[in-house]
């Protein structure tokens, strides 16, 4: 699959890189796009279910596994492009930033432009524990799959 950067005058082949990069977070992306619809919808089309605690309801878990896929799917889709070990912290950390920074943006959108919805603080907060659930996801699995490698390895 080519990619084309297109500008106003010209066509732009992509680098080979750039167009990997683009196959392994389109995931993510769109992702990110089922985020912002669903975040969307007005609450009267969404069915009202019981919270079984008062502080946790299905709607906080919601939120926990949206922004936990999205981060899941970033670092996945980014998990060859850590040039040196000791950056891999940033990128890391800037992915989990980035999810919550889009969690807070969907709630502000829900506040101020979405009809029939309401920004809240408890579902930013949902959001940004979902994100480092994600990683937490991201980690365990990478980490265990990366331990059958080397163990596979018998040179």
């Amino acid at each position: 699959m080519i990619i084309y950067w297109t500008t106003r005058h010209t066509h732009q082949k992509l680098k080979p890189e750039q167009s990997k990069l683009i196959k392994r977070l389109w995931p993510a992306l769109v992702w990110a796009l089922v985020i912002l619809i669903l975040t969307g919808i007005p609450g009267n089309y969404i069915p009202t279910i019981i919270p079984f605690w008062k502080w946790l309801s299905y709607d906080k878990l919601v939120h926990l596994f949206m922004f936990g896929t999205l981060t899941f799917l970033l670092l996945y889709g980014m998990r060859e492009q850590y040039f040196k070990l000791k950056y891999r912290f940033f990128y890391v950390s800037g992915f989990i930033i980035l999810s919550m920074a889009y969690g807070l943006l969907t709630e502000i959108l829900q506040a101020k432009v979405f009809v029939g919805r309401d920004g809240n603080v408890y579902d930013f907060l949902a959001d940004s524990l979902g994100a480092i659930l994600g990683w937490l996801t991201f980690y365990l699995l990478y980490r265990k799959n990366k331990y059958k490698i080397s163990n596979t390895n018998t040179d």
